[in-house]
């Protein structure tokens, strides 16, 4: 997701950058407190800010600024950006700058940056179950926060009023110096674990998945109002696959290389080739706008305004909504998995027990379903371990394009526009449970083939 070319929030400086001082506007003070709020102000895997010198403050906040007049507005925006991530880390160079460097200019913009970096962060911005005092701790960092932001000079302040703010940030460095003196189990607890990565996998820990860039609600709550969209489409889905492509592929294997299922075998790969994308125009231009096919509807999970209906009649509006989109969602993995039954039965039907059943006299219907479908079925139940995070996965094509609020097309949406904490979500969640439908495979094949044991 890093290798992926935006970041999130980016649209809150769009119009900032493009002034001469950006770095003082409310656009760039929002979205420094929303990297800060969800740590994409910190590195990926390791964190060697605490290594920083005052030669490399110095020649960011000069790029960063523009002093030589030779910088690039790409290379300056970037010094910005990495000045802004740096945080308190770059205090002490910061403070260098603004002691012994020569230039006014440089000294003015050592004071602003200072200014940002040496906040401390608001901690339960977001957290709803804050105590009284973590809340008065919040109250105390913002009160510290607004007393350093008048701590700053314009290039052409006075000798006095420069001099009054070197004095301030001075006499705070020295009250507060062990801010900055490292230790080594400090050094080393930076490096591993003020990264995002380590912030990551401290939320997974307590269950907490953190609240979406967008609207600041929690990811989870979320992601189980947009499950019960993409749960009806999928449940429905994969009932009606398994309901007609076992007993079609039983039906092609008795039949094999019959006029009926040479038909039936061009049909299916012809269904399984076409693209549910253009099914779904095809169905949406003839079935919802065509004359005169105009019965169902153009979109949506329901009807604008179901709070007259009973339960019944919202049942009733809700089946009526998801024709399309199911028989979207259903035409090509129908076709697919009835051919791989009727694949795993001809192996079957060729095997010796067959052959005695059919010698011993029992008859054609017994001996299909009860010894051969039964083992026929095997690779079905492989196929099986995709069915638990198609549940929660949904369908992106066919819920952007009928315009279902499921996990689908909340994803497709959240990968447009960055939310890294949703994408994250709904693709840990469906590794797991790819996982979990793996074991339940594993253990239905005891139950199908008796010649399957665990020990």
């Amino acid at each position: 997701m890093r290798l992926a070319p935006g970041k999130p929030g980016a649209s809150m400086v769009a119009a900032g950058e493009a002034t001469q001082d950006a770095q003082t506007g409310a656009q760039n003070e929002a979205y420094t407190l929303f990297k800060q709020q969800f740590s994409l102000d910190k590195p990926v895997l390791f964190n060697f800010r605490f290594l920083l010198d005052d030669d490399e403050v110095e020649e960011t906040l000069e790029a960063a600024i523009n002093l030589l007049g030779e910088t690039e507005p790409g290379v300056q925006i970037e010094s910005k950006e990495i000045l802004s991530d740096w945080g308190d880390y770059a205090v002490p160079g910061l403070i260098s700058v603004l002691q012994s460097h020569t230039d006014q200019t440089m000294r003015s913009a050592a004071s602003k940056w200072l200014a940002a970096n040496a906040k401390q962060r608001l901690l339960h911005i977001y957290n709803r179950s804050s105590t009284p005092e973590e809340r008065q701790a919040d109250r105390e960092r913002d009160d510290h926060n607004r007393m350093i932001e008048a701590w700053t000079f314009e290039q052409n302040a006075t000798e006095q009023s420069e001099s009054n703010v070197v004095a301030s940030w001075t006499d705070y460095f020295e009250t507060n110096a062990e801010r900055w003196e490292y230790s080594v189990i400090e050094c080393a607890g930076a490096l591993f674990l003020d990264t995002q990565f380590a912030k990551y996998w401290s939320n997974l820990i307590r269950l907490d998945f953190g609240v979406s860039h967008l609207d600041k609600r929690p990811v989870l709550d979320k992601m189980l109002e947009k499950l019960s969209y993409s749960i009806v489409l999928s449940v429905a889905t994969i009932f009606l696959i398994y309901l007609f492509s076992v007993p079609l592929g039983i039906w092609s294997a008795v039949n094999h290389n019959t006029t009926s299922d040479r038909v039936m075998t061009i049909f299916l790969f012809v269904l399984y080739s076409l693209p549910s994308f253009w099914v779904g125009a095809m169905l949406l231009n003839f079935l919802t706008r065509g004359t005169p096919f105009a019965f169902l509807p153009t979109s949506g999970f329901s009807s604008l305004d179901t709070s007259a209906m009973t339960g019944l009649e919202y049942l009733k509006d809700v089946a009526w909504h998801c024709i399309l989109p199911i028989v979207c969602m259903t035409y090509a993995g129908l076709a697919a998995l009835s051919r791989y039954a009727r694949t795993g039965l001809l192996d079957v039907i060729r095997s010796d027990y067959v052959r005695t059943a059919r010698a011993k006299g029992v008859s054609e219907g017994i001996v299909i379903i009860k010894h051969a479908a039964r083992n026929g079925m095997i690779p079905l139940l492989t196929l099986m371990a995709t069915l638990l995070p198609a549940l929660i996965g949904g369908s992106v094509v066919i819920e952007f394009i009928f315009g279902i609020p499921g996990i689908g097309q909340w994803m497709f949406e959240s990968i447009q526009l960055r939310d890294y904490n949703v994408v994250m979500a709904v693709l840990l969640i469906s590794s797991v449970l790819t996982l979990i439908g793996m074991l339940l495979a594993d253990l239905a094949y005891a139950l199908v083939d008796p010649r399957i044991s665990f020990e």
